[in-house]
């Protein structure tokens, strides 16, 4: 089936549209380092490997596992503090990182298609952000993002008809290509800034239809 063919597009935000994903890896290194080095490495690792996922549970898992009662202060004022690190330390990169190219062509291209983008980024983040970039406009679907997961979005929009059938999710992690079928949504596998170890023999190992790039469609 043709890009074109599909009623609905759904994009993940990070390493996607935006080449954002450094620039999250960053984040979480830089908003953890208070904790220690092997701490702040370690929560990389996790991050790296749970691609998608937003950074509510991220920085749950940091505090439960990687550094348990490290501190006097309660979960919630320690998970606060980090969320807030991690805002500040994010904000200044995604408003200077690359937008992907070709996806102003690619909307030329798929007038009748609605879009959305269903990240693990934070929802109110994420609308100021492309607002302020000019390309709100284009995802007439909406722009959505966490404390709810990708699995709640896609099935809330889902069953609204906000995504309407036949739709595909480009995305670029493990958790994008899980959310989707668990939708039952077609995926496309993006390469080019994706953080997924060996990714070609993933994608290879499931079948699934990759391209490097959002410009590679046009």
């Amino acid at each position: 089936m043709k890009i074109s063919d599909y009623k609905s597009l759904v994009f993940d935000c990070d390493g996607v549209v935006l080449d954002s994903n450094r620039v999250k890896t960053e984040a979480f290194y830089f908003s953890t380092l208070p904790y220690g080095e092997l701490a702040a490495k370690a929560m990389v690792k996790h991050h790296v490997a749970n691609g998608g996922v937003s950074r509510y549970e991220k920085f749950s898992h940091f505090l439960n596992y990687i550094v348990p009662k490290q501190s006097i202060v309660s979960h919630k004022e320690q998970l606060n503090e980090l969320l807030d690190n991690y805002a500040s330390h994010v904000r200044e990169g995604l408003a200077k990182c690359d937008i992907a190219p070709g996806l102003k062509e690619l909307r030329s291209v798929t007038p009748c298609s609605r879009w959305l983008i269903v990240s693990g980024g934070d929802q109110a983040e994420l609308r100021l952000l492309f607002t302020q970039r000019g390309i709100a406009k284009w995802f007439d679907g909406g722009v959505f993002g966490s404390p709810d997961t990708k699995d709640e979005i896609l099935q809330r929009e889902l069953n609204s008809g906000n995504i309407q059938e036949p739709a595909l999710f480009l995305g670029d992690s493990k958790y994008d290509y899980e959310a989707s079928s668990s939708a039952g949504i077609d995926f496309v596998f993006l390469s080019g800034w994706s953080e997924v170890p060996d990714w070609e023999r993933w994608a290879e190992s499931l079948h699934l239809s990759s391209y490097s790039y959002l410009s590679d469609f046009i």
